[in-house]
């Protein structure tokens, strides 16, 4: 009981100073299906967001609805989403996380203190444990029916079981964790593959979508799966499984086995935030010994499974793995040492986290007219709760309108409709510590393996850039407009998405651009793909259609008009295609490829 009391009251002490935590990561997507949840309280993954400029669906993500439900019953019990009540609600899935830590403990290490406690210092639990994500559930569950049912109380396990299930789709690697330590209760072992497979026919059967499609469709149109993918997120979890326990207690015992593989990885990166947990490892992994034990089976299983299923080398995907390697780490000399140094790195990353997404809170005003929102995460929803719409490619972004960027986020190109993006604020995101999650010139991989592979990072540069940029109106300086040409971002209006290869474009069914008048006929060079369906081009200016073609078939066109009469002021020029499509694994609405318009 004092064991459990001081678990307790060390995790009130890790989350309790952070229930104030802005909105962060992928927060904004749960909150999203949470808001649906309030129409459609059966189908929460039916919400469809924007993402990197397009609109996707809630289906799509590897999770299932506990999470969207959860917030859903937040949301309605509360009114809004407030950041205070929200957290201390996710508080008890720490709780129940801990407690189970410590019940498995007791049972297979000769230290259950000393195992719990470093099993709380991970990184990832402090850090991620401050999010509205579904880690720490998804990791409560995991370890409560990993406990009832060592405990030999299977049919107890049922519940958490079926609730990991529906919390992320990586719940069925507790099939054969469970059923290799006893085989006597297989049918329980059973309950996430079946609780995913009645959730996948609900869906099918009321929504006409199977989700694990929708998600199987993403995971193609973003290359997710790619080797290059694969091979960065092997190596950055290789990197994670060796920082789940601070260095210090694992290298005396390790470190001959690591040292190879350390020298391979200075190779790629000198730096020891990479190759010397990159080494540890690889260590841990040879000499495990998943033939006689289950602890061990338990880490093999997982970590072949991170390696089939996540793309993005995240540390948090670790969670479930942090126990059985403190457990075995609890046997070192060194454990009880490396527990202060942990809780010590892990607060440091917690409280650069917090500063991180504090600064997005920070930096979000209301709009004097309206804001497009050219980020993700926090930002997007701080951003969001002021009025502010997220830009999708191709939007009419317009003069008198107000974009706001963060270079971190991939923001999405825009063209200006007859205007200049004038900056009108600026804020460089600088935390008081040096440390790096995720950022600018960093080569952490703690959240994603695409700009390098280290546990995490220490840099002197801004962490993200936040710019908000206002559209002011100004004249046309092009008559002529190539698609490569500088001047069109400036002048498109609208249906025009972003520049490809050298000189060319997709558009919509219509586009429409500003042009300096001149004398002379009006020319559009085009083409028409196999794909495309339409063939009745219309050419309007100002309003009046001045032009009508009809295409025999796919291939190269130039459009051109008669002579346009002279006047005076700036040409609205609007090009259209009667039958819009769309390609595979693309959301947007494609008409034709556009190469110039003008007149020359």
């Amino acid at each position: 009981m004092r064991h459990a009391l001081l678990i307790i009251a060390l995790v009130l002490a890790l989350r309790v100073p952070y229930l104030n935590h802005p909105i962060q990561g992928d927060d904004v997507y749960y909150l999203v299906s949470a808001q649906h949840a309030q129409i459609d309280p059966a189908h929460p993954l039916r919400a469809r967001f924007a993402f990197e400029g397009q609109m996707v669906s809630m289906q799509g993500h590897p999770h299932g609805p506990f999470n969207a439900w959860y917030l859903g019953a937040l949301l309605a019990l509360f009114g809004d989403i407030k950041e205070v009540p929200f957290h201390a609600a996710y508080l008890p899935f720490s709780l129940i996380a801990a407690l189970s830590a410590l019940s498995l403990a007791r049972r297979f290490s000769p230290h259950p203190l000393t195992a719990t406690l470093l099993f709380l210092a991970t990184p990832a639990f402090v850090v991620n444990g401050n999010s509205l994500e579904t880690d720490v559930p998804l990791l409560a569950f995991w370890l409560l029916s990993t406990a009832l049912y060592t405990a030999n109380r299977p049919w107890l396990a049922v519940v958490p079981l079926a609730l990991a299930a529906l919390t992320a789709y990586q719940s069925v690697v507790l099939i054969p964790i469970l059923f290799l330590y006893n085989r006597r209760y297989w049918p329980v072992t059973l309950t996430p593959a079946l609780t995913i497979a009645a959730f996948q026919l609900f869906e099918r059967s009321s929504t006409g979508t199977l989700p694990a499609q929708v998600l199987t469709g993403y995971f193609s149109q973003y290359a997710l799966q790619s080797l290059i993918n694969k091979a960065r997120n092997a190596a950055a979890l290789t990197t994670h499984l060796g920082w789940l326990i601070f260095p210090l207690a694992t290298l005396p015992v390790h470190w001959r086995l690591a040292l190879p593989f350390a020298l391979a990885g200075a190779l790629y990166d000198p730096h020891p935030l990479f190759w010397l947990p990159f080494g540890l490892g690889a260590s841990l992994l040879l000499s495990l010994k998943p033939k006689t034990e289950w602890l061990h089976q338990w880490i093999a299983l997982f970590f072949a499974a991170a390696l089939v299923i996540f793309f993005a080398g995240a540390n948090r995907y670790l969670l479930p793995l942090a126990l059985p390697v403190a457990l075995l780490a609890s046997h070192y000399r060194l454990a009880r040492p490396a527990i202060a140094l942990q809780f010590a790195l892990s607060a440091a990353l917690a409280f650069t986290n917090y500063q991180h997404w504090q600064a997005y809170r920070d930096f979000v005003t209301p709009p004097d007219g309206r804001l497009w929102v050219n980020a993700e995460w926090g930002l997007r929803f701080y951003a969001e709760a002021v009025g502010g719409v997220p830009l999708l490619r191709g939007e009419p972004v317009q003069p008198g309108d107000a974009v706001l960027t963060s270079a971190l986020s991939s923001p999405v190109n825009f063209t200006t409709g007859g205007g200049r993006a004038a900056l009108t604020k600026q804020a460089d995101v600088r935390p008081l510590l040096p440390f790096c999650l995720i950022c600018l010139d960093g080569r952490s991989a703690y959240s994603s393996a695409q700009h390098g592979l280290r546990a995490f990072d220490l840099t002197a540069g801004p962490l993200d850039r936040l710019q908000l940029a206002g559209i002011i109106a100004q004249r046309p300086t092009r008559s002529y407009l190539p698609m490569g040409d500088p001047a069109a971002t400036s002048q498109i209006v609208s249906g025009i998405y972003d520049l490809e290869g050298e000189n060319w474009r997709w558009m919509s069914d219509r586009g429409t651009v500003l042009l300096q008048r001149k004398p002379g006929p009006l020319v559009a060079k085009i083409y028409l793909p196999d794909a495309a369906p339409g063939r009745l081009v219309t050419l309007t200016v100002d309003g009046q259609l001045v032009h009508t073609q009809t295409l025999p078939g796919p291939g190269s066109y130039e459009i051109r008009t008669a002579d346009l009469p002279a006047g005076d002021g700036d040409l609205s020029v609007s090009l259209a295609i009667d039958r819009p499509f769309q390609a595979p694994n693309d959301a947007r609405r494609l008409g034709l490829i556009l190469s110039s318009i003008g007149i020359p």
